[in-house]
C-alpha cells in the first residue's frame, strides 16, 4: 500500500498536478489538506476517472481536507471527539472547522489533518491551536487503548517544526509560531501517546523540508520547514518499508508550497 499526504493549497487550482502525480507515483491513498473549497466545489471527476473514490470535508474557501483512495473508503468520519470549535466574530457562533477527516482504506485508518496555523503567539488562534492538539492527543490515545493493534495513520500539515533542524534558520523564526516550546511539546505528546514519525528515519536532516514559502526564492535557496508528517501507530509503523518527501513536486508550473510525503507499507501479517 502506498499512502501519501499533501497540502495541495487549493485543489481546484492544482487538480491536474495532483492527479498526474497520483498516476506517476502509483499512490493508493492520498490525504489532502487546504483544499479551499466546499464539498460541492471539489473536483471529484478527475479522480473518479483514475479509479479513485474521494471523500471531502470543506465549507468554504478556507481549510478543507480530503482523502482519495483506490482501495476503499469505509467508516468515513469528519472531525474527532472533543475537536475544539473556532470563532473570531462576536456575532457568529464558534464551530468546528474542516480540519480532520478519517476513512479506513485497505484496513488502515487514515486521518487527514490540517492543524491550525496559530498565526502569532499572542493570538487567540495560537491558544486554539494548542487546544486542538491537546484534544487530538487525548482522543488518539484512546484509539490505541481500545485497540492497541489498530493500524492508524495521522497524516497531514501539522504546522509545527518539531526540532531546530526542521527550519532553515531557527533565529529567523524567533518569537514565531511553529517552533515554540508549547507547540513542540504538543507534537511530542502525540508521539508519546504511541504515534511514531515514520518518515524521518528514511529522510534524515538537517535541511530536509516539506514546505517552502513562495516569496524571496525560498525554494531555490532551500529555505524551508519540515511541517508535514505521517505519524503511525505501532501496528502501522511496523509495516513501513520506505518513505520519502517528494521534493520534485514543489517545482514546475503553479506548484503547491508543500511537497507530498509518501510511505510504502508492507502487507499486514
Amino acid at each position: 500500500m502506498r499512502l501519501a499526504t499533501w497540502n495541495v493549497n487549493s485543489i481546484r487550482t492544482r487538480v491536474d498536478r495532483v492527479t498526474d502525480w497520483l498516476q506517476r507515483a502509483d499512490v493508493d491513498v492520498l490525504a489532502m489538506q487546504e483544499t479551499k473549497c466546499s464539498d460541492e466545489q471539489f473536483p471529484t471527476m478527475p479522480f473518479a476517472a483514475l479509479g479513485y473514490e474521494v471523500v471531502h470535508s470543506g465549507f468554504n474557501q478556507w481549510n478543507g481536507v480530503a482523502i482519495a483512495s483506490r482501495i476503499g473508503l469505509d467508516d468515513v468520519q469528519a472531525g474527532f471527539a472533543g475537536q475544539p470549535a473556532w470563532g473570531d466574530k462576536p456575532d457568529v457562533p464558534a464551530a468546528a472547522e474542516a480540519r480532520a477527516l478519517a476513512a479506513t482504506c485497505g484496513g488502515v485508518r487514515v486521518w487527514s489533518l490540517y492543524i491550525p496555523n496559530g498565526r502569532t503567539v499572542d493570538s487567540a488562534h495560537y491558544v486554539y491551536k494548542l487546544q486542538w492538539l491537546a484534544a487530538l492527543r487525548e482522543t488518539a490515545a484512546t484509539w490505541l487503548t481500545e485497540v492497541p493493534s489498530a493500524p492508524i495513520a495521522l497524516v497531514g500539515d501539522w504546522n509545527i517544526a518539531p526540532t531546530d533542524d526542521d527550519v532553515w534558520d531557527i533565529e529567523f523564526f524567533e518569537g514565531s509560531t511553529h517552533v515554540t516550546e508549547a507547540e513542540r511539546a504538543a507534537f511530542g505528546s502525540i508521539v508519546d501517546a504511541g504515534f511514531t514519525d515514520v518518515v524521518r528515519p528514511f529522510t534524515p536532516g538537517p535541511a530536509v523540508y516539506t514546505y517552502w514559502d513562495y516569496t524571496q526564492l525560498r525554494f531555490p535557496k532551500n529555505r524551508g520547514m519540515r511541517i508535514d508528517f505521517i505519524l503511525g501507530s505501532p501496528a502501522l509503523a511496523a509495516r513501513v518499508a520506505h518513505a520519502e518527501i517528494v521534493r520534485e513536486e514543489r517545482k514546475g508550473k503553479q506548484p503547491s508550497d508543500h511537497a507530498p510525503v509518501l510511505v510504502e507499507l508492507t502487507e499486514h501479517r
